[in-house]
């Protein structure tokens, strides 16, 4: 029972109300709670540094305030990347925050730390590792992209290397992968001034050719790219069916496998598929940790077979900041957090626990699989663990509806669920479809939310005829979500026609 309380009568109260209206708040010290300070009242600096300072926690709850406005990063099913970890995890990389991994001298234990990791995930791979094969080795890297970035240009060199060697033009080199590659590779090519050949997806076929990519081979080609576990559909590219063209044809042809996706799948879901060291081939690897790692980003990791495949003018032996170390990364200062966090998944869960994860993952993404289709759609990606742990599909070309599925996104949009919408690969009859990336926490039950909200939004729209349809869509994208209303891009850039999607409409996945 609560108790009752006296209100005290005027006469028992203290006045308190001279002089307020001559207290001005501009200049009012942190006495009271965040809000009523003079900074609730006003605009965030956003241009401009503030000339005075600001209490610890008026800034901590302001900014949060603001970031509250960002998506639950749990609903955002187009992305890959890891959005859960375990306390003790979450502890170790922030106890790490303040080391700089480059400095070898100072902290020596997160230098080793690096090294079991590489030589673990060599080892995952498969990486050549008996008595009487060179050694291989590996680096971590910000994420996929920078490994990438890495082994092009170590694709790019070797290949250059050997055609001085011959003495023959060596300016002109060129790259193979699919249309449906992630954006990244579009960069290193560009950066690194490689021409890109592609391998261009159908209305039926999202993953490269083995025949084509090996027939687009020359004696300018440093590599081609095979991905285990493409951004749209998941699918695994065939390794080593290209891997046994190049050996039938005599083709002195590397292969780069972009794992970043799948390299924490593949080898606990299929592990009798052939893609990796295995393959002849085969002389580089990268992958994400942030993604199917289970790590926060941003961590990736490339191996190399051996020092055949990495150019030793590439590696530079830095004694920087005390110790000697040989370098070869596009960024040189960074965090250890990330680094000791992949330890911590690895040797916290072992492979069983990978297994167990990944299992799950594709149970889940086979059962919405199977809802979907119940509801009509065309399912895009492969299921049994033959692809990576997602749901491609789209809605059937011969329905009788006023809507795609652009508005179905827009409409599970308004419910909190990211379920994104993308336009096809370029040759793939300017296709649309939608993804939902099954990560380590979209357990059965939120899958059944979102099913429940998927066919909310498919009533809703069944409702509407074209024009309110096309009404509603724009409706969403002005007031609903944050597509196309970017203002932090420079206007120069806009528009650009450089790139596959510029030229072709391709939708550039999110990783």
């Amino acid at each position: 029972m609560v108790h009752l309380a006296t209100v005290r009568k005027d006469d028992d109260v203290a006045a308190v109300t001279d002089g307020v209206a001559g207290v001005q708040l501009e200049n009012d010290e942190f006495l009271t709670s965040v809000y009523g300070t003079r900074f609730a009242a006003t605009e965030l600096p956003q241009n401009e540094m503030p000339e005075r300072e600001m209490p610890r926690e008026v800034a901590y709850r302001m900014i949060k305030d603001e970031l509250s406005l960002d998506g639950n990063p749990m609903l955002n099913l187009a992305s890959f990347v890891t959005t859960y970890m375990e306390d003790e995890a979450e502890k170790l990389m922030t106890e790490s925050f303040s080391k700089n991994f480059i400095d070898y001298e100072e902290y020596p234990q997160s230098a080793e730390i690096q090294n079991r990791c590489v030589n673990m995930i060599a080892r995952l791979f498969n990486a050549p590792t008996d008595s009487d094969s060179d050694h291989a080795m590996g680096t971590s890297t910000i994420g996929s992209s920078e490994a990438i970035m890495l082994g092009t240009l170590a694709m790019k060199k070797r290949w250059q290397n050997k055609r001085k060697a011959e003495g023959k033009d060596y300016s002109r080199p060129n790259i193979i992968m699919n249309s449906a590659v992630q954006v990244c590779w579009e960069k290193a090519a560009r950066y690194f001034d490689v021409e890109e050949k592609y391998v261009y997806c159908t209305e039926d076929r999202y993953v490269i050719d083995p025949k084509e990519a090996v027939d687009l081979v020359d004696e300018n080609t440093i590599g081609i790219c095979v991905i285990l576990g493409t951004t749209y559909t998941g699918e695994y590219e065939d390794a080593k069916a290209i891997n046994d063209l190049l050996i039938e044809r005599g083709l002195d042809c590397p292969i780069h496998i972009d794992a970043a996706s799948g390299g924490f799948v593949a080898p606990f879901v299929a592990p009798n598929l052939e893609w990796d060291f295995r393959l002849e081939k085969v002389v580089s690897i990268n992958v994400s940790g942030h993604k199917y790692g289970l790590v926060y980003p941003g961590v990736g990791w490339v191996v190399w077979r051996s020092p055949e495949y990495l150019p030793q003018e590439l590696v530079f032996n830095i004694n920087y900041l005390g110790a000697e170390q040989a370098s070869f990364t596009l960024n040189f200062s960074k965090g250890a957090s990330q680094v000791i966090g992949q330890y911590y998944q690895m040797i916290r869960l072992g492979k069983h626990g990978y297994r167990s994860i990944m299992t799950n993952l594709t149970r889940v993404a086979d059962y919405l699989s199977a809802q979907l289709t119940e509801l009509g759609f065309i399912i895009m990606s492969q299921g049994g663990g033959k692809g990576l742990p997602l749901v491609a599909f789209r809605l059937p070309a011969e329905r009788d509806t006023q809507y795609d599925e652009f508005a179905l996104a827009h409409s599970l949009r308004e419910r909190g669920w990211v379920v994104p919408a993308y336009t096809m690969a370029p040759h793939s009859g300017s296709l649309k479809m939608m993804r939902v990336v099954v990560r380590e926490d979209f357990s059965l039950s939120r899958c059944n939310l979102l099913l429940q909200d998927i066919r909310l939004a498919l009533k809703t729209l069944d409702a509407m005829d074209k024009d309110m349809v096309e009404k509603y869509t724009s409706h969403v994208q002005a007031h609903g979500i944050n597509s196309h209303k970017a203002r932090h891009n420079h206007p120069h850039y806009k528009g650009e026609k450089h790139s596959l999607q510029g030229k072709t409409g391709k939708t550039h996945g999110i990783c």
